[in-house]
């Protein structure tokens, strides 16, 4: 599905570009933001922000996927945060701002800031349009299941490690990485500091 404004919706689930999202539900909103981070999950959890206290935090990573979903809640000088953060922060994280209804009722009804509104315009994605939502079910799904496989290998690696270290014979030396260790929580010896 193609934006007319400027970058597509699939495009912009998987680039590092910021963007409006409005339309469909919150729940919607939510899966699409998750979908987004999926793509990034090497940067870290997809961080939620529902309250103006928790935007600085949000805004001062540099890498990842915050999603907002309800900007209007925020207020307007939050969203002079949001909006000076796109304009001269040059390591951000990836902003999936949303906003209950439509972009353009939230700008007439004054709770969505011009500037930030101009600022996303070649990058909104309006999940109410039509036949959208039954292409994100399907990908969201397919997503599911790869996710699914992920963390079944992942348990599986974490279990042959934990029968390989079982198994080793009785009086044997072996050095545990830290991932091994924590698979298996397991502490690092403390090393001795005295003198001698």
């Amino acid at each position: 599905m193609l934006n007319p404004r400027g970058y597509g919706e699939e495009e912009l689930v998987s680039n590092r570009a910021s963007l409006l999202l409005y339309g469909g539900t919150e729940e919607e909103r939510r899966s699409w933001a998750q979908e987004a981070a999926y793509h990034f999950e090497h940067e870290g959890a997809l961080v939620e922000v529902r309250q103006a206290a928790e935007l600085a935090p949000a805004l001062q990573r540099p890498k990842g996927v915050v999603f907002i979903p309800d900007v209007s809640k925020l207020g307007r000088e939050a969203q002079g945060a949001i909006l000076r953060c796109l304009q001269t922060q040059e390591e951000r994280p990836k902003l999936v701002v949303a906003i209950l209804g439509s972009a353009d009722a939230a700008l007439e009804r004054g709770v969505l800031r011009d500037d930030l509104h101009y600022r996303l315009h070649q990058a909104q994605v309006n999940l109410a349009q039509p036949g959208l939502r039954e292409t994100l079910k399907e990908r969201w799904a397919r997503l599911a299941e790869l996710r699914a496989v992920k963390e079944a290998e992942a348990r599986a690696a974490a279990e042959r490690d934990l029968q390989a270290a079982m198994n080793r014979a009785p009086g044997t030396v072996t050095r545990l990485t830290p991932q091994q260790r924590k698979a298996q929580g397991v502490k690092a010896p403390a090393r001795k500091t005295g003198r001698r």
